[in-house]
């Protein structure tokens, strides 16, 4: 008997030697969600989930978004753990849909990993399966100037800032005060809200004619080495498109985004089948599924998901093994503080088809000071380094959250009121 204790106190040293070694940030298994609290800064709103040991997860509800489909979900995951977070997504993600709508369930899931990391001690790209690289091409999307030349010069001078991966707009935004370019029904120049296959808004050859100058002037400066994207063509059905398309192929354009609505696969078939040029869209999609339907339809070049919109880090990291295994590209859609871009990072770090990040905040200063634990100004020579301290990397700074905040914002005040609604929400009897 003497020589078995001994033995049974011999392993419990050696037990509590190896445990002394092991770094824990908390107890995940006893992890439970006690709050949810929302700032909003920029259009956006910061969400903080906070649990029973002190630790907490940052999310970002995309800009636009209400806060709301993310503060109707806070009774539906009070008590859940955190660290379970594909059976919470399962839970919440029927309260999302596309585009902004979406924002809520994205939010949340970016929180949850954020927590998980933070438990379990462990930067978040590490949770979808480790990283293909240490830091993400970041591109610069730049508004618009009304001449080709001046455009040329400002996106001359991201290429000065380190950008290698630049974009800019060239639709019938541009021509709309030049007589001959368009032609359309009575006011449907002036309307944002119908369609595109239904607006009648055609480009004339005299239109045409004049981007693709616009293109060329863009091209003369800044060279025809660096890529170049571009979006944001305006309300026009699908042949007007193609005729577009065409006549900018010559410009070795990266890609061409949304040009008409993503719903309509079989016009995004005949669309990429009409050109040379690489054809992309993904930001309004929530959720693999639709996506999976572009790219067995062959329908598209690029994939573009905006984290915020299409289900989170997980979500999205599947949606660029999906497009990997059909030959498609991912870019990322990405209009947001830096909580939800530090989330696009590590997604993007995790998946192996990448191609670059959006940026919309290089010239706001302040943008940088929103969080800490990252270099400032976050974007070093066109790239955000991957973090590797636990979860998203990152914490907040209070002071300037609250100089920016929202005039109808507070900083992460009590939300009691989203304690205790009630639904059915199971969706099969």
């Amino acid at each position: 008997m003497a020589t078995v204790s001994k033995k049974r106190q011999t392993r419990r040293i050696r037990t509590a030697t190896i445990g002394a070694g092991v770094r824990t940030a908390s107890r995940p298994s006893a992890l439970k969600i006690t709050d949810m609290r929302t700032a909003t800064i920029g259009g956006c709103t910061i969400i903080k989930i906070d649990t029973n040991q002190g630790i907490y997860g940052l999310g970002e509800v995309r800009d636009g978004a209400s806060k709301t489909y993310a503060l109707l979900l806070k009774h539906r995951l009070i008590g859940e753990s955190p660290c379970h977070v594909d059976q919470v997504f399962r839970k919440i993600k029927q309260f999302g849909h596309h585009a902004r709508q979406g924002g809520g369930v994205c939010a949340v899931e970016m929180a949850l990993i954020d927590l998980a990391g933070k438990a379990y001690g462990i930067p978040a790209y590490q949770l979808v399966g480790g990283k293909f690289r240490d830091a993400i091409r970041v591109y610069c999307d730049t508004t618009s100037e009304k001449d080709g030349q001046a455009m040329g010069r400002r996106l001359k001078a991201r290429i000065k800032q380190g950008f290698t991966f630049l974009k800019m707009d060239i639709g019938i935004g541009l021509l709309r005060d030049i007589p001959g370019t368009l032609s359309a029904p009575s006011g449907m120049l002036d309307t944002y809200t119908v369609m595109h296959p239904f607006t009648g808004i055609h480009i004339t050859e005299k239109g045409i004619g004049l981007l693709c100058d616009y293109v060329e002037a863009v091209r003369s400066i800044i060279g025809d080495e660096i890529p170049l994207a571009a979006d944001h063509f305006g309300h026009i059905g699908v042949e007007d498109c193609i005729r577009l398309a065409r006549a900018l192929d010559r410009f070795n354009l990266a890609w061409l985004e949304d040009m008409i609505p993503w719903q309509y696969t079989d016009q995004y078939v005949r669309l990429s089948n009409s050109c040379a040029t690489p054809i992309c869209t993904g930001e309004d999609i929530y959720l693999k599924e639709p996506f999976l339907k572009l790219f067995e339809a062959k329908a598209i070049s690029v994939c573009h998901p905006d984290l915020a919109t299409s289900g989170g880090i997980m979500e999205t990291k599947k949606i660029g093994d999906l497009a990997q295994e059909h030959g498609v590209s991912m870019a990322m859609h990405m209009a947001a503080m830096p909580v939800a871009t530090m989330a696009s990072v590590h997604c993007a770090a995790a998946t192996e088809n990448f191609v670059a990040l959006e940026n919309h905040y290089v010239d706001v200063p302040w943008w940088n000071e929103v969080v800490t634990g990252l270099p400032n100004p976050i974007i070093q020579k066109g790239y955000i380094a991957v973090p590797e301290a636990p979860g998203l990397g990152i914490d907040l700074n209070p002071d300037v959250i609250k100089e920016h905040l929202n005039p109808d914002s507070g900083y992460f005040k009590p939300t009691p009121e989203w304690d205790t609604e009630r639904s059915w929400d199971r969706l099969w009897s």
